[in-house]
């Protein structure tokens, strides 16, 4: 299906060829001129436009001067009388993709329609992949054989073949964005664009730019049109990741886009169609956010049609050896393969991971990196693993209450990079009491 602009000033063509083609199952709007053609094509997307050349006040070529120079994007069929064949040639050479003579043959007209808007499919594909450099990572693999891991795969199996929003929650580090994949390339959208946006990287008005694009001189450096995320994801799937973090504007623009399939590029007031996908992830608890008012609740419900719920680290510790393993064995940063001694792997299962599988990641690919080879030992542990007597200050069993608590809220802090929230939550206390416990136990970045 197509969407096609018909303009010819004689009522009773426009007639016949708005029907002939909406029977052969495209969406056609009339216009009797020139000049009335603007304004639907100013405000949504149209794959073709079919004018005939010959009209008062503004003629088909002028109509199409001017879509050439406005930057719009539709092929340009034109209809002529076989006295203005030179006039029809003269519009090829303008950027019309053919022409057809008077009286036209139905079938052929069909025809080069099909085709002229096959060639803009096309070509909005290409601007689409240029636009966006799409990941060639090899497939996601969901490490893990425990129960919660092995339950959320079979969700992820069942959620993947609809079309269905999915709200993906977890803490930071704990492969949102791996489900979110996993759920992309097991989907009848698998060959089409997956497309990643982090909705809290970003202030709101770029963020607008980049989900739904820009038209040339909208704001100041748009030099260019830009396609938006949301667009260069038709077809496909679009990740919004910390969508609890996008601003309240934003989440208006974005619930009324779902809401609708349609979207407007900042500066633009013409509609583009999209079919997309969208999978959203967040670490916070959105729907106390959406009860309390800090996030809308219209758009929470959009969103969380489906909600998939990944386990930290700490709850599926039986599968801390295996992501070892598949860790040490793929080297990144110029590092090496690695083996561990049993004592080694006994300290990383029995640690908490308050960064999850980001840091334990991050952990593997220091040693990989800092390590001269060979196997690895406790003593070759970074600080935050609690490990041997060297590195402890005394028996944990012989200290005070105050300094176990102390040591550990320390060791969080550092595991969480000082994100205070997210330190909060794997400790089971407000940032509050954890703000109180720095101040009490005099706990620094520095000394951490």
């Amino acid at each position: 299906m197509a969407r096609i602009l018909v303009v010819d000033d004689d009522s009773e063509t426009r007639g016949l060829l708005t029907e002939s083609l909406a029977a052969a199952g495209h969406e056609v709007v009339g216009a009797e001129s020139g000049r009335a053609a603007m304004d639907p094509l100013s405000r949504r997307e149209f794959d073709l436009v079919l004018t005939d050349l010959v009209m008062p006040g503004m003629n088909g070529l002028e109509l199409l001067r001017w879509i050439k120079e406005s930057e719009l994007e539709p092929e340009v069929l034109v209809l002529t009388g076989h006295a203005e064949v030179p006039t029809a040639v003269e519009a090829m050479r303008l950027g019309a993709y053919h022409y057809l003579a008077k009286p036209w043959n139905d079938a052929e007209l069909k025809e080069v329609v099909a085709k002229a808007a096959e060639k803009k499919a096309l070509r909005k594909e290409n601007v689409n992949l240029k636009g966006v450099l799409t990941h060639r990572d090899p497939p996601p693999v969901m490490v893990g054989e425990s129960r919660p891991i092995r339950e959320l795969m079979g969700v992820v199996e069942r959620v993947a073949q609809s079309a269905s929003a999915v709200l993906i929650l977890g803490e930071n580090g704990t492969g949102k964005e791996l489900i979110a994949r996993s759920l992309h390339l097991r989907s009848p959208r698998a060959a089409r664009p997956f497309i990643s946006l982090n909705c809290g990287a970003m202030p709101a008005p770029l963020l607008e730019s980049e989900l739904f694009g820009h038209a040339k001189g909208s704001f100041t450096g748009a030099v260019a049109t830009k396609v938006g995320l949301m667009e260069a994801a038709d077809g496909g799937t679009l990740f919004l990741d910390e969508i609890g973090e996008m601003a309240p504007a934003m989440q208006v623009r974005l619930l009324r886009a779902l809401d609708s399939g349609e979207i407007r590029r900042v500066g633009s007031e013409r509609a583009f169609h999209v079919d997309v996908r969208v999978v959203a992830a967040t670490a916070r608890d959105l729907e106390r956010d959406a009860s309390e008012g800090r996030f809308r609740s219209d758009l929470y419900y959009r969103i969380s049609t489906v909600v998939l719920r990944l386990p930290p680290l700490r709850e599926r510790d039986t599968d801390i050896p295996l992501l070892i393993q598949h860790f040490a064995g793929r080297p990144r940063g110029g590092g090496r393969p690695l083996t561990f001694s049993p004592a080694a792997l006994e300290l990383l299962a029995r640690y908490a991971w308050p960064g999850n599988i980001r840091q334990l990641q991050n952990v593997i690919e220091r040693l990989q990196i800092l390590n001269e080879g060979g196997e690895i030992r406790p003593e070759d542990l970074p600080p935050e693993i609690p490990a041997s007597p060297a590195r402890e200050p005394a028996d944990p069993a012989r200290l005070p209450l105050a300094e176990i608590e102390r040591l550990h809220v320390a060791r969080v802090l550092e595991a969480t990079e000082w994100n205070k929230s997210q330190a909060a939550r794997v400790l089971k206390i407000d940032i509050k009491t954890l703000n109180k416990k720095i101040r009490d136990y005099g706990i620094s970045r520095a000394a951490t």
